[in-house]
Parts: structure tokens; C-alpha cells; sequence
């Protein structure tokens, strides 16, 4: 699966990449974050629960940061095993523009399913990762703004 979009957060860069790399913010912003734990600077843990058509799954992951240039860019990648229900790995080159104001932040991901999850349909697929990145999006630019995610 490979995605990738343009997002305008209103708020600036340096608030942005800060937002971005706050394992309290992100646990708040990723749809079925159950826990999210900074284990150093560039690695984090994290529990999701996530439900893609019929297949709902607990998966447990580990997730690293690299080629870091903040506050402009950086490439995440990460694994998450979700039990019978299979399996996720791949990653994400975000990039972060000052637009005025506020920020666009533009990303690329690509990933790799497997078990359960790579049985059910790439348009399945495809519309389920649009809504949750849609619903990221929505609530990281809501916990900018001083609202709550």
C-alpha cells in the first residue's frame, strides 16, 4: 500500500514538529492509540487498536525515527504485530513547509500488510488508511489550536 498527501495544519512549523515528536500529543492524535512510550530519543512503543472492515486487531509495535532534519523533516518507520490478525510494517517520509501562518505538511508512506488484514480488499484497505489519517490530521490540527484530540 502506498499513500500519500498534503495536509495544511494551522499553526507554525516549529509548533508543528514539536507536536510531532510529543509521544503525549501523538498518543492523543492516532485513532486507537492505547499507549505510546518514548524509549529514547528516536524509538517509541506503542499499542494500537484498530478495526479494518471485519478484522479487529491489538497491534504492538515499535517505531524509529531517522534522517532527522528538524524542524523540516524526518522518516518514520516502524512493525506492528496484531496476533492472528496479522501483521503491518513500512514507513513514512513527512516534510514539513512553512506556509504563512501555517504549515504544510506533506507525507509519503509506504507499508505492507500481512495474515488476516492482507486477505480483506486493497479498496478496503486504501479507504480505512485515508479515514485514519484523515482523523490524525483533524486532531493534531485541533491540539494545535488549542483544542483537545
Amino acid at each position: 500500500m502506498n499513500m500519500s498527501g498534503e495536509e495544511r495544519i494551522a499553526a507554525p512549523r516549529e509548533a508543528v514538529w514539536a507536536a510531532l515528536n510529543d509521544p503525549d500529543v501523538l498518543k492523543a492524535c492516532i485513532p486507537g492509540c492505547q499507549s505510546l512510550t518514548m524509549k529514547s530519543p528516536n524509538e517509541l512503543e506503542a499499542t494500537v487498536k484498530i478495526k479494518i472492515g471485519p478484522v479487529s486487531a491489538n497491534f504492538s509495535g515499535e517505531v524509529t525515527l531517522s534522517n532527522l532534519n528538524p524542524p523540516e523533516s524526518y522518516t518514520i518507520s516502524g512493525e506492528g504485530k496484531g496476533g492472528i490478525a496479522g501483521f503491518a510494517k513500512g514507513g513514512a517520509d513527512v516534510r514539513l513547509t512553512e506556509d504563512g501562518d501555517g504549515t504544510i505538511l506533506s507525507y509519503d508512506v509506504k507499508a505492507q500488510i500481512g495474515g488476516k488484514l492482507a486477505q480483506l480488499g486493497s479498496r478496503l484497505i486504501d479507504s480505512t488508511s485515508k479515514k485514519l489519517a484523515t482523523q490524525f490530521f483533524a486532531d493534531l490540527g485541533a491540539k494545535l489550536n488549542g483544542g483537545t484530540a
